[in-house]
């Protein structure tokens, strides 16, 4: 009864945070967001039952059906808002907090260079924009903003906000040799 409720909660927050969602009704039949934390909380609990070759399996069949990848040992909180979702990755070692928001194409990943705990710990009410890539194990703290195309390698303390500036220069007045 508890995933139930669970569910209902994700989808009542889809409808709540989503202006294009008309009803709850529509965010569970609709929305590839909802219907991954579905796979993924199947999957989770067979990863920590140690069953896993079947999680693996869970975890694969909803990236075919939704083109987003949860790896069976992330670790997901409460009311998380997968948009759009094609294209995410959240790897083994991921830890997501209460009320996030994940844009599409984004990656919560390794850098290849740590053995154990290999990805981001991403605190509550954090806001990852589209094309974000978080690597390695980093923390992020509460209430962050991660702009859509950046980058980030280095923790992120508490209500701070991230963007990828790219500096536009005027070609005329830019000496070129």
């Amino acid at each position: 009864m508890k995933v139930l409720k669970e569910l209902y909660e994700d989808a009542k927050n889809i409808k709540n945070k989503d202006p294009a969602c008309r009803n709850i009704l529509e965010a569970i039949l609709l929305y590839p967001g909802f219907h991954i934390l579905i796979f993924h909380r199947l999957a989770h609990f067979l990863y920590c039952h140690k069953l896993l070759f079947l999680a693996r399996l869970i975890s694969q069949i909803g990236r075919f059906l939704t083109g987003i990848e949860i790896h069976p040992g992330a670790e997901i909180g409460r009311r998380l808002f997968i948009d759009h979702g094609m294209g995410i990755v959240i790897g083994e070692t991921t830890t997501i907090g209460n009320d996030c928001v994940i844009y599409h194409n984004s990656t919560l990943g390794g850098t290849g260079k740590d053995k154990y705990k290999r990805h981001p710990d991403i605190g509550n009410f954090v806001m990852i924009g589209a094309g974000a890539k978080i690597l390695g194990p980093i923390k992020i703290g509460n209430h962050v903003k991660i702009g859509a195309n950046s980058t980030v390698f280095k923790n992120i303390p508490d209500n701070v906000t991230v963007v990828k500036y790219n500096e536009i220069i005027n070609r005329k007045e830019a000496k070129l040799n």
